[in-house]
């Protein structure tokens, strides 16, 4: 039999790696729903609403390198747009799949449902089109081409992509053949002239260090990016967005920097020193203590995924592996001055029995709770802002969304990091409770599909952050309806979960002991003050008044 439309695309995903679609069903997109279901090599993992699935498409990319979500046309597509956004803006590739009223019906501008009723059919991809890097409706014609294109698309620019499938369209044979487009390739004058260019730079400095970015990681290059460390013997420090980047258990790890609110004396290595240099990263609000982060560009080399600036000279057509490789191979190793204070750590977890449960005595236990290779889930807010400042074991990681910063993000994102590890790794979330009322019921999907994460929900009585953030602390938005969030695996099919609600450190201490033997999956809600936020957040709170005021 000839190979449909959406078998063709489904295949040629499988074979850039995509296991697994997360979606939602819709009569417009069954057959594209038929196929995922059907494919020998993907699975169908199904959401509770399409945000969910968009954010879980995105945890999953953060872990496997690529993702997809499925929606159908209208009201599912939409739905899942913001989640979709959060992955543009965090750079990562998610193939969005849409199921489309069949084209007789958008030819005769038809009035059916989930359309605004005004016989527009294409309005939904131009809303699309601002949060994805390419976009196509999918026809037997163009489906080989057209898949080519997108692929490459979402992998130079590391974004989502958009396409679309006519229900009748794509269940007819694909027309034609294509080759898979060749990635991109430096202009080796232009590598020479870069290298040449950072050389010299670093050649006259006597102090330098290096900033590692999100971006890094997204093209799979954290390898090469320690190797070039490796040969030069550059420090590097770590800003919120892109911790774990490199391994913070190893002798160049200096501490993270965040600007003028956190960690002086690693904010005056790094901006007196004569060179930093940015690998992947991006200089937005939460990795430059609210723009307090003072970095000369006379000073600065900036390597981005295909371009590199030094010194105010841009050099374009420079991939990010060409250029760590080749600057690998030519910068000489260098004994690189040091901070004298030592690499900040959080204090030991002071307090014992029933002494009440305070941000100085939870964040110390959250970061010994680590382990290996966990992969650390943390919601916007202050649980990222306390856990970005954790000093992680080796292997683990540190997902959060810093720029989108969508709240609800971290439990739906969390399922798709846990199946994307296929409980090869662990996964710990940490969310509050305000954020997890928006999309707590995907925790369901973690007992549906049998992963065993940790999970710990602070119930601080509200939105902390926005309390820290706003005029009034105490205006009745910041206030929530008083969940019992310990009960709730068990209501969304969680049964042999282990599940707590501890308000004590002898409570909290004996439900993190279980958690960690393992075997099920827990659920640990911890009761705190209201106002128990780690430093960084009150650092917000207390400069409030002076921060983004330019």
């Amino acid at each position: 039999m000839s190979t449909t439309v959406i078998q063709h695309v489904l295949n040629r995903l499988r074979d850039i790696g995509v296991r697994h679609v997360f979606g939602v069903p819709g009569d417009y997109a069954f057959p594209v729903d038929d196929a995922i279901a059907e494919h020998p090599d993907i699975d169908w993992i199904g959401s509770c609403n399409e945000l969910n699935a968009a954010y879980s498409a995105d945890g999953y990319a953060r872990v496997h390198g690529i993702g997809a979500v499925c929606t159908t046309y209208g009201v599912g597509e939409l739905s899942a747009i913001n989640g979709i956004a959060g992955a543009y803006t965090e750079h990562l590739p998610v193939f969005h799949l849409v199921g489309m009223p069949k084209m007789p019906v958008q030819a005769h501008h038809s009035l059916v449902h989930h359309t605004l009723g005004n016989g527009e059919f294409d309005l939904f991809q131009k809303m699309s089109d601002a949060v994805v890097c390419a976009s196509a409706i999918m026809t037997p014609q163009n489906a080989a081409a057209e898949t080519e294109r997108l692929i490459a698309a979402a992998l130079y620019h590391r974004r989502p992509v958009y396409m679309a499938f006519p229900a009748d369209l794509a269940e007819m044979p694909v027309i034609g053949k294509a080759q898979p487009l060749s990635p991109p390739a430096s202009d080796p004058a232009q590598v020479e002239a870069a290298v040449q260019a950072i050389t010299d730079m670093l050649g006259r400095a006597n102090s330098a260090c290096v900033l590692p970015g999100i971006l890094t990681t997204r093209v799979g290059l954290g390898a090469d990016l320690q190797q070039f460390l490796d040969a030069t013997g550059l420090p590097f420090a770590t800003m919120m967005a892109d911790k774990s980047v490199l391994e913070e258990a190893q002798p160049a790890y200096i501490g993270m920097y965040d600007g003028k609110l956190m960690n002086e004396s690693v904010r005056r290595f790094v901006e007196d020193g004569d060179v930093v240099v940015l690998v992947g990263a991006m200089m937005h609000d939460f990795n430059t203590g609210a723009f307090t982060a003072n970095l000369d560009p006379g000073r600065t080399i900036d390597i981005r995924h295909h371009h590199v600036s030094v010194d105010g000279m841009t050099y374009q057509s420079v991939e990010m592996k060409d250029l760590l490789d080749a600057l690998a191979q030519k910068l000489p190793r260098k004994q690189w001055p040091r901070p004298s204070a030592e690499v900040n750590r959080m204090s030991q977890a002071a307090g014992s029995g029933d002494d009440s449960i305070t941000a100085e005595n939870l964040y110390p236990r959250w970061e010994s709770f680590l382990k290996p290779d966990d992969i650390l889930v943390a919601e916007t807010g202050t649980v990222s802002m306390g856990l970005a400042f954790a000093r992680l074991p080796r292997g683990a990681t540190f997902q959060n969304q810093s720029l989108w910063g969508s709240i609800g993000w971290a439990t739906p994102a969390a399922v798709g990091a846990a199946v994307a590890a296929a409980d090869e790794q662990r996964v710990v979330l940490v969310t509050g409770d305000g954020s997890h009322q928006l999309t707590a019921q995907e925790i369901s999907q973690f007992g549906r599909f049998g992963l065993r994460p940790v999970v710990f929900v602070l119930n601080n009585h509200g939105y902390l952050i926005e309390r820290l953030l706003c005029k009034d602390p105490d205006i009745a938005y910041n206030d929530l309806a008083n969940w019992h969030y310990s009960e709730l695996p068990k209501a969304l099919g969680c049964d042999d979960w282990f599940t707590a609600r501890v308000s004590t450190l002898a409570e909290l201490d004996q439900a993190m002991e279980t958690a960690a033997k393992g075997g099920t999956g827990c659920y640990i809600e911890v009761m705190t003050d209201t106002y128990a936020a780690p430093p960084l957040a009150n650092q917000l709170h207390e400069n409030i008044d002076t921060l983004y005021s330019a």
